[in-house]
């Protein structure tokens, strides 16, 4: 086991460069006494590891200094290829990672190349939704280049039902979530996320971004959407639903439900108490569920409800009434 850590720092080291005591502790879930132990024993053993003090300081190899990359096993392999380039979703970017793991490949040992082979043969990703749309990403390249050099990004960003406006932010990351990418940003008004499929006119600015001290880009990230999927509970129902119907409402993006039990003498039906984004959210399910449902609470829905059902009577009943000599 200990052998396996050694290796990842060599590793983290030669792939970031320079490393603080505490990054290495949480990326190797170990604590920073047993970094600087580990660091002894690198450098026991006669590689170039040093530490730098300062605000800026931390772990790192001499630069001249090189390991050769051990051999994938074939776990490792599968993993790889499992995230192959067809979910990134953009054309440029898919063909530079099949160049590169076509690089990969052709370095392999002969039976793990044919494993690799074998394995990309029996997965294909899909990142068209089955109505058709599919996420804009053109985009994607430009704000990557801005993350990865840490420059400013100016772009133009649209939101549904408005002409949208011009943006400058400092990135700090980007998140694929789905088939959708977000970049996370610093700006003025604080922490922003922005969708990288209403970006247009995006463009790297050569000046330096400024990134918050310890910024953590995973804690962020769910921590905003905890707070999102909070932000769209705002009004809570009780519902006596058939159980078919109630086990598929499981599955539906509103929050998730709660049972309560069943009905008395009501035999295939169950309660559950649903929050929804809204009022208006919660009575057009329920009319859409129609005969499948009953409101319980609170009263305002329930009479909401009522009166929609009975306005879509009297609407289809005067309709009838009036082109019944049409027909």
């Amino acid at each position: 086991m200990r052998a396996d850590r050694l290796l990842s720092i060599v590793l983290l080291l030669q792939a970031r460069g320079r490393l603080s005591g505490r990054d290495l502790a949480l990326k190797l879930e170990v604590s920073e006494r047993t970094v600087h132990r580990d660091m002894d024993a690198l450098s026991a053993a006669g590689v170039p590891v040093f530490a730098l003090r300062g605000s800026r300081g931390g772990w790192q190899l001499d630069e001249d200094w090189r390991t050769q990359v051990p051999g994938l096993d074939e776990s490792e392999l599968r993993a790889l290829l499992m995230a192959q380039p067809r979910v990134i979703g953009d054309k440029r970017l898919a063909a530079a990672a099949e160049r590169a793991l076509g690089k990969l490949m052709a370095a392999l040992p002969a039976p793990l190349r044919e494993k690799a082979a074998s394995i990309r043969q029996r997965l294909y990703v899909d990142t068209t939704a089955w109505r058709g749309s599919t996420e804009d990403l053109a985009m994607l390249p430009i704000v990557q280049d801005a993350v990865a050099r840490d420059r400013k990004l100016a772009f133009h960003y649209r939101r549904p039902r408005s002409e949208g406006e011009d943006r400058t932010v400092d990135p700090l990351g980007l998140v694929a979530k789905g088939s959708a990418w977000y970049l996370v940003a610093f700006t003025p008004r604080g922490f922003r996320t922005y969708r990288v499929s209403r970006m247009t006119r995006a463009r790297v600015l050569e000046l330096p971004s400024t990134r918050p001290a310890d910024f953590d880009l995973a804690a962020y990230w769910k921590s905003s959407t905890e707070t999102f999927q909070e932000s769209l509970r705002r009004f809570e129902a009780t519902l006596h639903i058939e159980a078919s119907v109630a086990k598929r409402m499981e599955t539906w993006w509103i929050a998730s439900p709660v049972k309560l039990g069943e009905p008395p003498g009501a035999a295939g039906w169950t309660t559950l108490r649903v929050q929804f984004g809204s009022e208006d959210e919660a009575c057009f399910i329920v009319l859409a569920l129609g005969p499948r449902v009953i409101v319980i609470e609170p009263s305002s829905l329930r009479d909401r409800v009522l009166a929609s059902a009975e306005a879509v009577i009297k609407q289809a009943r005067t309709f009838h009434r009036t082109n019944r000599g049409t027909q």
